[in-house]
């Protein structure tokens, strides 16, 4: 079973790949199978409608990636049959709940993640005094 889905899932991205490739005008360069498939597709197209072509087309490519990858006897069905074929193939974002935030001793907390720590005062009147001394005598 590991192989008929990994043959059905690789047979999906394939086809998909494929399909977008010949909008984009690059068929020749997709192997000689793959247009052998998206010609059977074009012509089930004309048959029925593009969703179950599509689906028979991959059903056809999900049984030569079976064989190909040593799947023995028929190619057993790995989708479940649904009443009705998904209309929307989008999932809902959901934002990842909040990690509690750890405590850091001596008030640090305050100060952590992206903020930097302010300089205390007298670090910064130390540099403007060297600043200072150092236009005022050395650079006249």
């Amino acid at each position: 079973m590991l192989i008929a889905r990994r043959a059905d899932t690789r047979a999906r991205a394939d086809f998909a790949t494929w399909k977008m490739m010949a909008k984009l005008n690059g068929l020749s360069a997709l192997p000689p199978d793959a247009q052998g498939f998206l010609a059977s597709y074009k012509n089930l197209l004309e048959q029925m409608s593009e969703a179950e072509a599509t689906e028979t087309t991959i059903a056809a490519v999900y049984k030569a990636y079976y064989a190909e990858m040593g799947g023995a006897g028929t190619a057993p069905d790995v989708r479940p049959r649904t009443a009705e074929p998904a209309r929307d193939n989008v999932t809902a974002f959901r934002r990842p709940s909040p990690k509690p935030k750890k405590t850091a001793p001596f008030g640090a907390a305050a100060y952590s993640g992206t903020q930097k720590r302010p300089l205390p005062v007298a670090l910064i009147f130390a540099c403007l005094v060297v600043v200072y001394v150092a236009i005022r005598y050395y650079w006249r």
